[in-house]
């Protein structure tokens, strides 16, 4: 028997945790599902200088306190691993996750999207023993010795700045000339003596012993130069992938697996909404992902209103 709710929100992220606060502000019964720890990616994140009403804040603070918010008008954490969604009816929508099934008319989805890995010999294999996607989880394993970020973007250079006040030296390579950062990082980060940047770059292999990582392989784009640049750890920044798996067979997104949905969150399936940074869209910032929440929340009252 399928535990029954209002709303299901898959997701705790920003966005997700946003939309369980105003759909249980509306006195509706939410679910708040989730596979890991609440907060999302906004724990593997130092300091947040971006979030209205702080100065800066740290990305696990800002996820207590956003939890506290989520869950103050009754919302539930819910653990699981969502496995498939079944669209019975426009009133009707179950959730199979890998701990059971929940039913409700909506469902909200908010899960995000992971880091995308560059695909070169050497980064399976040294996975935890030298190649890293977050910074502030590893960083201080690499206490004054010389590291590579791969990337040239907000969360390059943000991680970059990071790991300066912790390592040796840090070497960013990034495949343009000219870094996709904001323009205060790109500031900061030429202004920190202990991060240089090596320009028009690829990384071909990560390369290292039998225990851990000793440097990469890279190759000059323009001049077709190859050299290794010798590092004690790697971390990759080259974007995200979303997080859809489970939702594929909906046909709710595009076919690089964005969701894609109208301006009230809507996806093309009554009652299925979808926010944050799962969603196509371009921008993908905590702000974005509170607003989409907000939006949802809120439709997700007027669907079940227009349904009873």
């Amino acid at each position: 028997m399928a535990d029954k709710y209002d709303v299901i929100v898959i997701g705790a992220g920003p966005g997700g945790m946003t939309a369980a606060l105003y759909a249980s502000r509306a006195n509706l019964k939410v679910a708040m599902l989730d596979r890991g720890v609440y907060g999302g990616n906004m724990n593997n994140t130092a300091e947040i200088e971006n979030y209205p009403g702080f100065k800066t804040i740290m990305g696990p603070d800002l996820s207590e306190e956003m939890y506290q918010s989520a869950t103050n008008f009754g919302a539930e954490f819910v653990y699981g691993n969502v496995e498939k969604i079944e669209v019975l009816d426009e009133k009707t929508k179950l959730v199979k996750t890998d701990s059971g099934e929940l039913e409700a008319p909506v469902v909200i989805i908010a899960t995000g999207s992971e880091s995308r890995k560059l695909g070169v010999p050497g980064e399976e294999q040294y996975s935890g023993r030298g190649v890293s996607y977050c910074a502030v989880c590893d960083g201080a394993f690499y206490k004054d010795r010389d590291v590579v970020v791969i990337g040239g973007g907000d969360s390059a250079v943000e991680e970059g700045m990071y790991l300066a006040n912790l390592t040796a030296s840090v070497n960013v390579v990034h495949r343009r000339d000219s870094l996709r950062a904001q323009k205060i990082l790109q500031e900061r980060a030429f202004k920190n003596d202990k991060i240089k940047f090596t320009w028009d770059t690829v990384v071909e292999e990560i390369q290292g012993d039998e225990q851990k990582v000793t440097g990469v392989k890279a190759k000059n784009v323009k001049t077709g130069e190859t050299t290794t640049i010798p590092a004690d750890g790697v971390f990759i920044y080259v974007g995200s992938i979303p997080m859809t798996a489970p939702f594929q067979d909906l046909g709710i997104t595009d076919d690089k697996g964005w969701i894609v949905t109208n301006d009230k969150m809507e996806t093309n399936i009554p009652g299925i909404y979808a926010i944050g940074d799962v969603r196509q869209k371009t921008l993908r910032q905590i702000t974005t992902a509170v607003g989409d929440g907000g939006i949802a929340g809120q439709e997700a009252f007027n669907y079940i209103e227009s349904h009873k």
